[in-house]
This record gives structure tokens, C-alpha cells and sequence, in this order.
């Protein structure tokens, strides 16, 4: 028989206390969660819904956010990047989950994270459903988590968006993003680093402190992308995530088509160009990596173009006739 003394849960390092006590809390914000399952009906009046599904994480720019100590931003991003991927296809976002995994859980971060993806489900118009807070002992670093969302929409089958009604003359419209969106920070925080600036600091050519410059969240589409699906044809969407406009916007090509795009026709955020000269990086390796301004494009009639730019603009999401389609064999041409 062992002379060791009894050991718990919590001395060999997961307290369920804190557990318990978070989840509680949590309640209270969502009332729903806490089930093994979440519950979400299909909309009425479908003849043929499809259902889409989308995950992903925000990366590399966790790290910002627990050195700046600010974690509600995070929690946007990890929204943003799901169902900016599901209304590629015309989908509404049904519902959201969230799983957070951290060494030691941190109620005020747990709930910093949260928040973020509330507002994030709001600014989407869908709910946060439930999730899963995971504390494992031993698999991080003190302080460091590590985030994954994961999605649900919904799409009546012949409204689906899927870019084989693209023809060569069709105009490309981009719209703005907010900055790096959550692409990009191993080589985003390499640059800044080697800076040596304060991250709380202004910088007068970012116009904003590095934290608030790293930390701006991902800008949400959904709503633009479904007021605009009612009232126009949109042949084909893009999120432009990491490997930018080309490794993106070429997704939504049909293959005898290339995209033309002319990269003076939209505003560069200032990130971009600070990065760019305090690096120094390569105009193509920024290409490669970041979304340079430009966050989400669709490939639309030449008559509809204006009357869409027009109106994305006047809702709230800047946008630019940004290129033009034409033979090819898939691919996006930079300008």
C-alpha cells in the first residue's frame, strides 16, 4: 500500500473550483450554455436549405493580446475569421461556438474573451450557443491560452455564391479592412519588434499606438455581404485572409478567368506602409502575407459596380472598384 498522502485534482493542477466558477458567471451573461449541446432551429420558409460550416483561430496575434493584456478584441477575431468564411457562399450565420484552452483558466480573461465574442455574435447576427473552457495543466506557458471558433450558417441551395457566373469584363469591388485584421503577426510582431516601441506608445506615422494598431479587430462583413445579396447579383466572394488577395481572391475564380488588380485604388492603412519601411519586408512578401487593406471582395456586373460601391460605402463598409476579369487561367494579376 502506498505511504504517499491521498492527491487531488487540484494539487496535481486543474482546480475545479475555479472551473465551476467560471462556467457559473459565464451563465450568467448567456443564460443557455451549459448543456452538453446547443439547440438552434433552421429558419422557416427554406425549400432546399445547406447548411456551411466554418472554423478557425486567431494565431499568432494571442500573443499581442496577452502581452498588451487586452483580450475582448481576440474574441472579435475569433468570430470574425468564422463567419467572414461563411457568407463567401451567401450563408447566414445560424450560430457560434468558442473553445478556450489555457495552462491555468483566468476568470477576468475567460470573461474579456467573452465579451468579445458577444459583440462579435452581435455584429454577425447570430448567437454564441455555448463553447468549451478547457484548463490543462502543464500544455502552456503561465498567462498564454489558445483560442478556436467554429460555425454554423445556412444557404438556400440555388442562392449559393460560387463564382462559376463569372465572365471575363465583370468588375472586381473591394472592400476595406480594418488593418491586419488576424493574418500575418509572425511577421507583423518580428517587424514591431525589432521597432522596440513601447506597445502603449502613439507613433505618429501609425497615427495610433502599436497595441492599438496590432489589436484592431477583424472587420465582420456579414451584414454588408446579406443586405447586399438581396438587392444584387454577386457572382463571387473572397475573405482575404493569409496569403492576401492572390491566395484568396483566386478561390473564387472560375478557372478560364484571371482577376486584374489595380492596387493604387484603394487607401493602404498606415500599418501596412510602417511595417513595410520600418521592417524593411518586400512589396510582394506584404502581398503574400497581409490583406493591405483591402478585407473581403466580390466580383460583380459592370452596371451593378457602382450602385454596390455606393452603398456599401454609405452603410459603413468603405468600398472600391478595385479590378477587372478577364481570360485567363485562374490566377490574380497585381498590378
Amino acid at each position: 500500500m502506498s505511504k504517499n498522502k491521498p492527491l487531488t485534482y487540484k494539487q496535481a493542477g486543474h482546480d475545479l473550483d475555479r472551473s465551476d466558477s467560471i462556467v457559473a458567471r459565464l451563465k450568467e451573461r448567456l443564460p443557455g450554455i451549459g448543456g452538453f449541446s446547443g439547440l438552434v432551429p433552421l429558419p422557416r420558409g427554406m425549400k432546399e436549405p445547406v447548411l456551411v460550416s466554418s472554423t478557425d483561430g486567431v494565431g499568432t496575434k494571442l500573443l499581442v493580446a496577452i502581452q498588451a493584456r487586452k483580450h475582448d478584441t481576440v474574441g472579435i477575431d475569433l468570430v470574425a475569421m468564422v463567419v467572414n468564411d461563411l457568407i463567401v457562399v451567401g450563408a447566414k450565420p445560424l450560430f457560434f461556438l468558442d473553445y478556450i484552452a489555457a495552462g491555468v483558466l483566468d476568470p477576468k480573461v475567460i470573461e474579456d474573451l467573452i465579451t468579445g465574442m458577444i459583440e462579435g455574435c452581435r455584429q454577425a447576427g447570430c448567437p454564441l450557443v455555448g463553447g468549451e473552457t478547457a484548463e490543462l495543466a502543464g500544455m502552456y506557458a503561465k498567462g498564454h491560452y489558445d483560442l478556436a471558433g467554429f460555425g454554423v450558417g445556412v444557404v438556400e441551395r440555388r442562392r449559393i455564391v460560387d463564382g462559376r457566373a463569372i465572365r471575363p469584363g465583370d468588375l472586381v469591388i473591394g472592400l476595406e479592412s480594418t488593418g491586419i485584421h488576424s493574418n500575418g503577426y509572425t511577421l507583423a510582431r518580428a517587424v514591431f519588434a525589432r521597432t522596440k516601441l513601447p506597445l502603449g506608445r502613439r507613433v505618429k506615422e501609425l497615427g495610433a499606438s502599436p497595441q492599438e494598431a496590432l489589436l484592431k479587430p477583424t472587420r465582420i462583413y456579414v451584414p454588408l455581404v446579406l443586405d447586399l445579396l438581396k438587392r444584387f447579383e454577386i457572382k463571387g466572394m473572397a475573405n482575404i485572409t493569409g496569403g492576401g488577395l492572390e491566395g484568396n481572391l483566386n478561390r473564387s475564380l472560375p478557372p478560364n478567368c484571371d482577376a486584374r488588380i489595380d492596387v493604387d485604388t484603394w487607401p493602404r492603412p498606415a500599418v501596412f506602409t510602417f511595417m513595410q519601411e520600418r521592417g524593411p519586408v518586400e512589396e510582394d512578401e506584404m502581398f503574400r502575407t497581409f490583406n493591405m487593406g483591402v478585407g473581403y471582395t466580390m466580383v460583380v456586373g459592370r452596371k451593378d459596380a457602382s450602385k454596390i460601391t455606393a452603398r456599401a460605402t454609405k452603410i459603413g463598409f468603405p468600398a472600391h472598384v478595385i479590378g477587372e476579369i478577364v481570360l485567363g487561367k485562374g490566377k490574380v494579376v497585381l498590378l
